[in-house]
């Protein structure tokens, strides 16, 4: 697992600086093959960005010190020179990583994505069979599981989402497969247009202790232990979300956004982002924070919850039924 055999000193550079952003989603393509009912960061007919203009888009982020880029969308696969995004980022010196659903997975795809530096690769599978809400299904992509397993020199994740339209039993299989091809498992959340928390069944809450319990996973434990404990049992986090700073999210036009599922701020072009726009992002207190579902955004705020200003307890409504 060459990735996480570097987390230590990811952890390290990032706890020298708060001025340095941890992670960035790039956005290569807003187009994707799919349509999932819950996702609200896709089109049909977006335009891949084109290669050359990404390179500068990722040589500013190496300005800015940037550990790691994820390549995101849309569906990433959808990008005819996705492999030479990822060599570029490598080549900067920074962990390259990619969210895909997976369907468009070949072997030759997976050797082009080995031979550019690919350091991690989270595959979204939702359910078993596809549904009204998500086609991103084990019955589909198993085989593309199986052919990671023997072909990635890359780590794999599996992340489930689960939410009140989902099959509790799907993640818990879901979960067993991926653990026998050796990939991890991790879980999210279903989130309102604002990111925030869409309150669990009880059969759900169930499903996913289960999950906790069979799962040898560090980042489920992870996510478990930073925020999730609190949403499942409908409590807020008390947490600083360092969006804007420690996590930069850079749409297909280049502007820098809090995350996904806040684009409208401070959608500044990514050319002119600086420190002293980090310093300002990491100061900004995001109201949308108590009950956020995004797993990354919680991942690289867990370093600085004890720099600055003591965090207050939030006061704002419960999460959405």
């Amino acid at each position: 697992m060459k990735a996480y055999a570097r987390l230590p000193g990811l952890v390290l550079r990032g706890l020298v600086s708060s001025d340095r952003p941890l992670l960035a989603h790039l956005v290569v393509t807003r187009r994707c093959n799919l349509s999932c009912a819950y996702c609200n960061e896709y089109d049909h007919s977006s335009r891949p960005v084109p290669g050359e203009v990404l390179a500068e888009r990722i040589a500013h982020l190496a300005r800015l010190r940037t550990v790691m880029v994820a390549c995101t969308g849309g569906e990433p696969l959808l990008h005819p020179d996705l492999d030479q995004v990822v060599r570029e980022i490598r080549s900067r010196g920074m962990t390259a990583m990619l969210s895909t659903n997976g369907y468009l997975l070949t072997r030759e795809t997976i050797e082009s994505l080995n031979d550019a530096g690919l350091d991690v690769m989270q595959i979204s599978i939702d359910n078993l069979e596809p549904d009204a809400v998500s086609a991103k299904s084990l019955s589909l992509l198993d085989d593309r599981l199986r052919l990671l397993a023997r072909v990635a020199r890359f780590d794999v994740n599996v992340n489930s989402v689960m939410g009140p339209g989902s099959r509790p039993a799907d993640a818990l299989e879901i979960a067993r497969r991926a653990a026998s091809y050796g990939h991890s498992h991790s879980v999210g959340f279903a989130h309102d247009s604002g990111g925030a928390f869409l309150t669990l069944s009880g059969e759900a809450r169930s499903a996913y202790r289960t999950i906790g319990r069979r799962s040898n996973a560090l980042l489920h434990g992870f996510n478990h232990w930073l925020f999730q404990r609190h949403l499942v049992r409908g409590r807020s986090c008390a947490w600083r979300c360092r969006a804007g700073a420690r996590f930069l999210y850079v749409d297909e036009l280049g502007r820098v956004c809090w995350c996904s599922q806040r684009r409208d701020r401070p959608a500044t072009p990514l050319c002119q982002y600086g420190l002293e726009d980090i310093r300002r992002s990491f100061r900004t207190e995001k109201t949308c924070a108590p009950y956020c579902t995004l797993n990354c955004v919680h991942h690289v705020g867990a370093l600085d919850g004890w720099r600055r200003q003591p965090i207050r307890d939030p006061r704002t409504p419960q999460p959405r039924t």
